[in-house]
């Protein structure tokens, strides 16, 4: 009986411990941060758990900027990868040692894009070619942006500015745009859909969040910058092993077939793919590797990215409704051309003092980055010298809006 008894028992045991692990199997998790669109990542984690039917994958979306915030808290909920069309914010968290080396490189390209502009299909009678022409009168409050401070693609718009014209002309025509903003969107999806519900007519954003949309149409602004989105694992993950496995499922050749598919129409990182690609039906691809190539400097956009994002708050985000009513006083005092004719003087220095950006590229350049990257005192505390700095911003900000005001008063009194 006592024998019985125990081969019961051994018995339970046995199925207990194979429960428990057949339990454990099952419950392998996979942790993603990331800032893309669930029409990119649901594709891949789809596949992905297809050939892994032991691992449900939880992805988390976030913005940037916030994405960031929360790695630089530490990680807590144990995050395995990190996700992003934004190369920067991967340089950023390497600066800060949050990213963990697989394969010897620390984050991984995936993909390429550019940076345009969008618009409802048929809802435009002339589409504009150029950035450049984007200043035209025509599209006063006609455009979208998001703030670069809460969306990557914005960050990467801006930069992009910088780095082709030049800090002090990418500056202006940022300031020159601001003119004919509709808005200013929290996040990128925003402005897709601000487009959508004709909330305004021309958005700025990155091409697959516009092709991947079917009533959206997209231009690439010259020249063309193609970025590398990549993707990473994180220090602190709760399964490094599954992230080795997913990271390698999105770079290999069915990874990056899933790439064109059409509810994603982003460009692969593997030129075996690329050179196979029939670009008939991938058109917008086609552009954006046929058009001209300028660099694209990451290195140097994590390295002010507290810098860019403020400026822009404080000379147009914070200044947004005050700034739009000088540029419309500004400009119909320029339709009427003998008061225009009399006035001309004020009406230049009126439009110099919103055009001027105060803050050489120099004193941006001697700034220390942020202890940590992310928005808002939650995540990073400014140090002191980002307070004086953002003080200082501010009120140059206020003091040439209120200089370009004074020059309209004496013009209508």
């Amino acid at each position: 009986m006592r024998a019985i008894l125990f081969m019961i028992a051994l018995l339970a045991a046995v199925l207990g411990a194979l429960s428990s692990g057949y339990a454990q199997a099952q419950q392998q998790q996979l942790r993603i941060l990331t800032s893309m669109s669930a029409r990119v990542f649901e594709p891949f984690v789809k596949a992905f758990e297809a050939q892994n039917p032991n691992i449900d994958v939880l992805v988390l979306n976030k913005n940037t900027n916030h994405a960031l915030g929360e790695v630089a808290l530490g990680n807590g909920r144990k995050f395995d990868i990190f996700w992003a069309s934004s190369p920067e914010a991967f340089d950023m968290l390497d600066d800060f040692d949050h990213l963990a080396p697989m394969d010897g490189k620390v984050h991984h390209a995936f993909a390429l894009s550019a940076v345009g502009w969008s618009w409802k299909k048929d809802h435009l009678a002339k589409v504009p070619q150029s950035w450049n022409a984007l200043l035209e009168r025509k599209y006063e409050g006609r455009i979208g942006i998001a703030r670069p401070s809460r969306s990557g693609t914005t960050h990467l718009i801006v930069e992009q500015f910088l780095q082709d014209r030049g800090w002090e002309d990418g500056w202006q025509y940022v300031l020159q745009l601001s003119a004919n903003f509709a808005t200013i969107t929290s996040r990128s999806f925003g402005v897709i859909d601000g487009l959508k519900s004709e909330r305004f007519d021309i958005g700025l954003n990155i091409d697959f969040l516009a092709i991947s949309e079917d009533d959206l149409a997209f231009q690439y602004g010259r020249p063309v910058m193609l970025v590398p989105g990549r993707i990473a694992k994180l220090k602190g993950s709760g399964a490094p092993e599954l992230a080795d496995q997913f990271i390698n499922f999105v770079l290999s050749k069915t990874g990056q077939q899933i790439l064109l598919t059409p509810k994603i129409n982003r460009i692969p990182i593997e030129p075996e793919i690329r050179q196979s690609i029939d670009y008939r039906a991938y058109p917008s691809l086609d552009a954006a590797l046929r058009l001209s190539w300028a660099s694209y400097d990451p290195k140097l956009a994590a390295r002010r990215y507290w810098m860019v994002n403020e400026i822009f708050d404080q000379f147009i985000t914070n200044q947004f409704g005050r700034r739009r009513t000088i540029w419309r006083d500004l400009r119909l005092i320029e339709d009427d051309p003998e008061l225009a004719k009399k006035h001309r003087a004020k009406l230049d220095l009126a439009r110099t003092y919103l055009l001027t950006m105060p803050i050489a590229e120099h004193e941006v350049a001697i700034m220390q980055p942020s202890p940590m990257p992310g928005p808002g005192m939650r995540y990073a505390p400014m140090t002191a010298e980002q307070k004086k700095f953002q003080v200082r911003w501010q009120s140059q900000a206020e003091m040439l809006l209120g200089l370009a005001e004074n020059e309209l008063r004496e013009i209508k009194e």
